[in-house]
């Protein structure tokens, strides 16, 4: 009778090791989703909105730099707020990398929104998702399609400055790179393209297209020489154009336009209207910006999906420019 006792007993423990086992496997692999803050920060989402319209309305090209801001996150390890740290002695960010030094703005609105988050709903609110979110809105707010973003991302307790200066898609690629680039992170030509529609917004630097300006035959003649007034052979490397010429504070198709009229700012831009596999894409969103906007929302969900740390992997910054 005592070792039945014993034996269930020692069997009662194991079906509570392996339920605790199964409840932690659970939590380290927890799904992303919509509802994640609505009962431990129900106002996080409108607390982010009503920062986000405030930064474009006081500067249209903040959309899209809080865009940029969540791609080049993305793309480097994984949708987790690493490109937010700042340097430390130990620990070289990515802010410094190519692609990203004196480039990446909008660390200041996303500090205002943690700010405000922390006072509200302390150690709740991931920086990684605030990018999430921050991005879709200002997609939004500048005239962009509206999407659902899954919630649940915990922030990096680390970055990687070789990975930025590898991973992120440069202006001077050709097509067989860029989708290649996309493809490394599992998105389609298609969907490269669809992503790239983002420069529909948004301005860039001298430094970055002044190569093409000078050195490149499949470019409106006027175009150009418009440019060049901006953006001389040397000197005003920091300069900005719009990367949509046509209607830079607002999110439609015209990006796409642009190309055929050979009107792409970037040697990238214009290499997905350039006689390659890509130009019935562009022609497609053309034709029907409705589906344009539907490619693109998925694409940015997707993106939105790669690689975050959920359940108990990473944390939850209390600031977002440095580790807890």
């Amino acid at each position: 009778m005592g070792s039945y006792h014993a034996g269930s007993c020692t069997a009662t423990n194991i079906k509570i090791s392996f339920s605790l086992f199964l409840f932690l496997v659970g939590v380290a692999s927890a799904q992303l989703s919509p509802t994640f803050y609505s009962t431990s920060c129900p106002n996080a989402l409108s607390t982010i909105k009503s920062a986000v319209d405030s930064a474009v309305s006081s500067e249209a090209r903040m959309g899209a730099s809080l865009l940029r801001l969540h791609f080049h996150d993305c793309f480097v390890n994984g949708c987790d707020a690493s490109v937010l740290l700042d340097d430390t002695a130990s620990l070289p960010g990515e802010k410094t990398a190519a692609p990203n030094a004196n480039s990446l703005r909008g660390f200041d609105v996303i500090d205002t929104i943690k700010t405000q988050l922390e006072s509200l709903c302390p150690k709740v609110v991931s920086c990684a998702d605030i990018l999430t979110v921050a991005a879709r809105d200002s997609i939004v707010a500048l005239g962009g399609p509206t999407y659902t973003v899954p919630l649940g991302r915990r922030d990096a307790t680390t970055a990687s400055l070789s990975a930025a200066n590898s991973n992120l898609p440069g202006p001077q690629l050709n097509l067989a790179a860029l989708i290649s680039a996309f493809s490394n992170k599992g998105f389609t030509a298609k969907e490269m393209v669809a992503l790239s529609g983002s420069h529909t917004i948004g301005q860039a630097r001298c430094t970055t297209f002044r190569n093409r300006l000078y050195n490149e035959a499949n470019i409106n003649a006027s175009f150009a020489t418009s440019l060049k007034s901006q953006c001389p052979s040397s000197g005003g490397d920091n300069t900005l154009s719009p990367l949509d010429v046509t209607s830079p504070t607002s999110f439609d198709n015209a990006y796409f336009r642009n190309l055929v009229s050979q009107k792409g700012l970037l040697h990238s831009d214009q290499q997905l209207y350039s006689g390659g596999s890509t130009n019935t894409i562009v022609d497609a969103y053309i034709s029907n910006t409705g589906t344009f906007r539907a490619d693109f929302a998925n694409a940015m969900k997707k993106m939105g999906n790669l690689s975050p740390l959920t359940g108990t992997n990473g944390q939850i910054r209390t600031n977002c420019r440095k580790v807890n």
